[in-house]
């Protein structure tokens, strides 16, 4: 008899999704979390009186959180409140302009109109083509397209999705520039490719639109980014799941093609008559199931797949209250530059020239995550950055990180910060390998571009051992909140309509 219906590895969105969804149809379920907190990418932690979020910083599409609480039989506002962004973000251009997004769209059209008057009617086909096209798609995000027969089913379902397919097979760029002229627009919208960890050439069309998506609601959840996964966590807990956190997998037990259980770190059997793997897929198949267990083909396909990026993160506590107009700052430079960052520099391993930043300020939202009076930042400074770049060792970069950090936020939020800061740590493609165990820091699992998404990314029931399930960045659509959360519903449907 086995211990457990189904065995979890990590505590990621897609992971305690998938666990509290199974623990909800009567399984037997425990996740096994090698770290001290639930979310992975999606967590938070303190810090000398500050709490800093991982790496995701804020949450769009609500409506996929709302159907997990649904499905579950609960109200996700009685587990979680979120904090409306808006304004969504100010953007600080290459030419020195600098201007506030709010959320409303019709005051975000006047912005253009001030900032951008050529790029009005651009402005207007852009949302109007993608509201139309958001409002096609719906549902579909928790719909598995993993097989030629799902993809077919899916598309007969929403027939009226052929009139944007064009967005689904050209690039971020093209997109962008179909409907942006305007330089800091233009660099505005195709910086947010990286979101997906591509850069705007090669990245997916289709999130192009990820700019008006934000203009549909954008939020923060109070406590921290680490609210949402917890809040799955207590709705699993009240269906009977465990969550064993500081516990390592080792080995994915396969038995007669079929996995049977797990080996932990030290030592211990834990059998099980199913498990689902939230972890890298590359580390789920060649590391914890074995090559031993796969057969040729297996092992030639998931070793093709390309690791998505890694890129640093900087962590700052400062004494007073930044100047700045908005939850989020962004920084663009040329779009070219953007892109050659990648092809001249990242995949030659070598650390480009910083192009651009990302700067969330959590505290704008929920003052309670620092000391009174005082305010936390989470930044994204250049990159992408290899995972070993040429000739240099990431703890030995760490004190020129700082210096260029602190520089570009003396730039951006106001000239004397060096004065207010009281706490500030990088956090390296190396430190997000250790803490987190995602390899060569890879912060969205795989690569993805048009011709490694959905249907053509690692299944989430597995094709080559049995009753094993994939849920992550890994899977499906890729790394993102409502992308991996959505993950997690869809491996659990899978294991429902296998063992239910």
């Amino acid at each position: 008899m086995s211990d457990y219906d189904v065995i979890v590895i990590g505590a990621g969105l897609g992971g305690i999704s998938a666990a509290a969804l199974c623990a909800k149809n009567g399984f037997n379920t425990v996740v096994f979390e090698q770290g001290d907190a639930v979310g992975g990418c999606c967590s938070s932690f303190d810090l000398e009186g500050y709490r800093f979020d991982t790496g995701a910083s804020i949450i769009m599409l609500t409506e996929t959180i709302q159907a997990i609480f649904e499905l579950m039989g609960r109200r996700m506002e009685d587990y979680i409140e979120l904090v409306p962004c808006d304004p969504i973000y100010q953007v600080i251009g290459h030419d020195g302009s600098r201007f506030t997004m709010p959320m409303d769209i019709a005051e975000a059209t006047s912005v253009i109109e001030r900032v951008a008057p050529g790029d009005v009617e651009g402005w207007k086909e852009f949302t109007r083509i993608g509201l139309a096209m958001l409002d096609a798609i719906g549902d579909t995000m928790m719909t598995p397209m993993n097989t030629l027969r799902e993809m077919a089913r899916m598309q007969s379902e929403h027939r009226e999705m052929v009139r944007y397919m064009e967005y689904f097979v050209r690039s971020h760029q093209s997109v962008t520039q179909k409907f942006f002229k305007h330089p800091v627009m233009e660099s505005f919208v195709a910086y947010q490719s990286y979101y997906a960890g591509a850069p705007p050439y090669l990245g997916l069309g289709i999130l192009g639109f990820v700019a008006l998506m934000q203009h549909l609601g954008s939020y923060y959840p109070r406590g921290g980014m680490i609210a949402l996964p917890a809040s799955l966590q207590k709705v699993g807990e009240e269906f009977g799941l465990e969550v064993r956190k500081g516990t390592k997998v080792e080995k994915i037990l396969v038995e007669g093609g079929r996995a049977r259980g797990v080996r932990l770190e030290d030592g211990s059997v834990v059998s099980s008559k199913m498990v689902l793997s939230n972890t890298n897929a590359k580390v789920t198949y060649l590391k914890m199931v074995g090559p031993e267990h796969l057969k040729r083909w297996a092992i030639k396909a998931i070793g093709s797949y390309e690791l998505s990026m890694p890129i640093p993160m900087i962590y700052v506590g400062i004494d007073t209250a930044p100047p700045l107009p908005a939850h989020h700052t962004i920084s663009v430079g040329p779009l070219e530059q953007t892109n050659r960052n990648w092809y001249d520099y990242y995949k030659r391993g070598i650390n480009p020239e910083p192009c651009g930043s990302l700067l969330s300020w959590p505290t704008e939202s929920d003052p309670g995550l620092a000391p009174e009076g005082h305010h936390v930042l989470n930044f994204v400074w250049g990159g992408p950055d290899p995972y070993a770049p040429l000739g240099e060792n990431w703890d030995r970069l760490k004190p020129a990180i700082k210096e260029g950090a602190i520089k570009e936020l003396e730039r951006i939020v106001m000239p004397d910060i060096s004065d207010h800061i009281k706490f500030l740590e990088v956090s390296t493609p190396l430190d997000f390998e250790r803490r987190l165990l995602s390899p060569q820091g890879a912060i969205y699992g795989l690569f993805l571009d048009i011709t490694s998404m959905s249907l053509f990314r690692p299944n989430p029931r597995s094709r080559v051992v049995k009753d094993l399930y994939l849920s992550g960045a890994s899977t499906c659509m890729g790394g993102g909140v409502p992308t991996t959360l959505a993950s997690g519903v869809i491996a659990s449907n899978y294991i429902l309509a296998d063992h239910g």
